[in-house]
């Protein structure tokens, strides 16, 4: 009887867990069908990048790339298809968060935990638009999942889970690289942990590396044969150089980010009790797990926004073992109305960003419009400047300046260039050397410039780009409005005979006329 109730219990706790995720899922699928919004230029590069399926990109592993090809494959290039892989990859990461609470908590403590997690702001955003985070928090989720059941499993079965972790931690780096943090905190839970260090036999370590290597070796080889550029780009992300050094300004940002996007009464939660219960030595051996990958990735892009500077989902890694702990913790200490209050506070904020999805007006009204600019108004910028190419006999491309325009302008610009004759899209250096994957793919050259449409994104850079042509025409200015208040302003003109200038060995930049 007790073992038929215990499995009763199992069962109604996975219910409530899919229904909550179905229907938080399902919410999301409506907004992403019936948005207004374009897609950011970040998501028109992945895109462009899913039209050629490698092992590598410039900026970023595949699995963006790949996810991309596999949803617009079976519903077309339109933007909610291009975006779809997100909110699926969602909703695994939050069955997946309930699966690791539950088998260390018990059930209370999962579904607070998939709650906390589902209706976190930083996962609304993710689960909106199609980026990396999305396809990394999922397979960190699984990595983390395998590592619990590792850690309890014996003979053959733990040897079938540490080749499962191996390759779901190597996925997880086909995501995105800060799935780096999966190894971190391993390494202090091995360092902390006489339990952890006991389950990793040799023959388990060594399946999973095997599985880890297998899965990860193709892009490592495509970043031998492509100077590493990923991981170049990665590194130069961090930007410890050509920056002010020991920014408070940039800590107290990201701070202030952190208790924005995670949610002010979970991160509190974590923080505070993380510290107390250290303090006082009361650490569970699953807090203790749970804190080694949550800690690592918030302290880690905590110094790197003081050292120089950090984006607010930087420290994603740590999001999905910090909801369990914020869980566990306020059940704990049995502060129900903290946890109901953190609740109610990230379903309200998931409600009002769905709204200002479906309704970019009402985000305009409530004085949140610049949140959302950056996915207004590509398909009307591309409009207009193909228009003004299709009155222009004879060019030989289009020329832009700005790697935003030039991925948007790919993308909804894709019908017009894929005509034959149509005048090529191709970004204009200002460097003397490719500085993102449009100017290494598509630069403007002397053969493609010899009679090209330039368009100067916002004016940046205009003159510098007119001196790089023989002859030009006279500037033409266009605009289109973002809200009320913003517009988006480009200048064009008609460049010939295109001789970029030297560059200056030192700057790297043009040389005066």
């Amino acid at each position: 009887m007790a073992h038929a109730a215990a499995t009763e219990r199992r069962a109604d706790d996975w219910r409530a867990a899919i229904l909550l995720t179905a229907a938080l899922t399902l919410a999301r699928l409506v907004a992403l069908f019936r948005t207004p919004l374009d897609l950011y230029p970040d998501e028109a590069q992945y895109w462009l990048w899913s039209r050629t399926l490698d092992f590598g990109y410039y900026s970023k592993p595949p699995m963006v790339a790949w996810a991309i090809w596999a949803t617009t494959a079976m519903g077309g290039d339109a933007e909610p298809f291009v975006r779809l892989a997100a909110p699926l990859f969602q909703a695994g990461a939050t069955l997946l968060v309930f699966a690791i609470a539950r088998r260390l908590y018990g059930g209370s403590v999962a579904l607070a935990a998939a709650a906390l997690y589902a209706l976190m702001p930083a996962v609304q955003l993710s689960a909106a638009v199609i980026a990396t985070d999305a396809p990394l928090l999922f397979f960190l989720a699984l990595t983390v999942l395998a590592y619990v059941h590792l850690l309890e499993a014996r003979g053959p079965a733990r040897l079938a889970i540490a080749a499962g972790l191996g390759a779901a931690l190597g996925l997880a780096f086909l995501s995105k690289y800060a799935a780096v943090y999966f190894v971190i905190g391993l390494a202090l839970h091995l360092a902390l942990s006489p339990a952890a260090r006991r389950a990793w036999t040799p023959a388990a370590a060594g399946l999973a590396l095997a599985a880890f290597a297998v899965v990860l070796a193709p892009n490592l080889a495509w970043n031998a044969t492509h100077g590493f550029a990923t991981l170049q780009h990665t590194a130069a992300n961090a930007a410890w150089n050509g920056r002010q050094l020991f920014n408070f300004a940039e800590l107290g940002e990201f701070l202030a980010n952190q208790f924005a996007i995670f949610g002010p009464i979970p991160l509190a939660v974590v923080i505070g009790g993380a510290a107390l219960l250290a303090w006082r030595r009361r650490l569970t051996r699953e807090d203790l797990l749970l804190l080694c990958f949550t800690a690592p990735p918030l302290i880690i892009v905590t110094v790197q926004a003081f050292v120089s500077r950090a984006n607010a989902n930087w420290s994603g890694a740590g999001y999905l073992t910090g909801a369990i702990l914020a869980a566990a913790w306020l059940i704990r200490w049995r502060a129900r109305r903290w946890l109901l209050a953190a609740v109610l506070m990230q379903a309200a904020l998931a409600a009002l960003f769905l709204v200002f999805v479906l309704s970019p007006r009402t985000a305009e009204t409530l004085g949140a419009a610049n949140g959302f600019k950056r996915a207004k108004a590509w398909s009307e910028t591309t409009d207009l400047v193909l228009d003004r190419a299709r009155r222009e006999p004879g060019l030989t491309s289009i020329a832009v300046n700005n790697r935003f325009l030039f991925y948007a302008m790919a993308y909804y610009g894709r019908d017009y260039f894929a005509q034959s004759g149509a005048a090529p899209l191709r970004s204009w250096l200002l460097a003397d050397s490719p500085q993102n994957q449009a100017e290494t793919s598509a630069a403007l050259d002397a053969a493609s410039g010899r009679r090209t449409l330039a368009v100067a994104y916002e004016g940046w850079r205009r003159a510098e780009m007119a001196a790089d042509f023989a002859r030009t025409s006279d500037l033409e200015i266009a605009s289109v409005s973002l809200d009320r208040k913003r517009k988006r302003r480009l200048e064009m003109f008609v460049g010939q005979g295109f001789a970029p200038r030297p560059r200056d060995p030192l700057s790297g930049l043009p040389t005066p006329p």
